[in-house]
């Protein structure tokens, strides 16, 4: 089976009216933090989820999931939360994660299928989404026996997920952006307005 890691792990510097950061999975959409929207998305999918977070754990409680720092100092990024998410996976018996955005409320239902399809089908190790032409390395499909090396080039400076993943093969799995693209992810106060106008449609 499969693991989720919802990474909540960003500084959300674009989302804090001050400048100074803001916990954008604990805002509120439609009635329910986007963290929630995306816990209910992608959890009858998978085994088991767990949070990437970095500072106090205790803000996460209320969602009973464990929360997993990064491994790597210096907020490298997204990679070192998956990387966090590989690991516990492994260290509970699991072979795969999918790594999504806790500020994507409109997760297709059948994500981790599509992206497990594109990934035999293309007989490569990762899968990524993709919509409107664009992909969504964030959103992707990681098998763990890759975590050592992720570590070691992450410690060497990698940063880019799409960079990393293309020297081993990576899929793609794409989505239609009609009637609104599900991995639309909020970043700033205008696209939680925006989130607002298409949870009402």
């Amino acid at each position: 089976m499969v693991v989720a890691v919802l990474l909540a792990g960003g500084q959300g510097v674009r989302m804090a009216a001050d400048g100074k950061g803001a916990d954008k999975p604990l805002r509120r959409l439609a009635g329910r933090t986007l963290l929630e929207h995306a816990i209910a998305r992608i959890g009858p999918q998978v085994s088991a989820m767990v949070i990437n977070a970095n500072g106090d754990p205790a803000r996460y409680a209320a969602f009973g999931l464990d929360v997993v720092a990064d491994d790597v100092p210096g907020h490298p990024g997204p990679l070192a939360g998956i990387l966090a998410g590989l690991r516990w996976a492994a260290a509970h018996g699991e072979t795969d994660v999918v790594s999504i955005a806790a500020d994507t409320p409109f997760l297709p239902l059948d994500l981790v299928a599509r992206l497990q399809m594109a990934r035999t089908a293309a007989a490569v190790p990762f899968a990524c989404a993709g919509s409107g032409g664009w992909t969504h390395p964030v959103i992707g499909l990681w098998p763990t026996a890759y975590a050592d090396r992720l570590e070691s080039d992450l410690r060497a400076g990698t940063r880019k997920i799409d960079a990393w993943t293309a020297q081993f093969g990576v899929a793609t799995a794409d989505y239609p952006t009609e009637p609104f693209d599900p991995f639309f992810n909020v970043n700033r106060p205008e696209d939680l307005a925006q989130a607002e106008q298409i949870a009402a449609g």
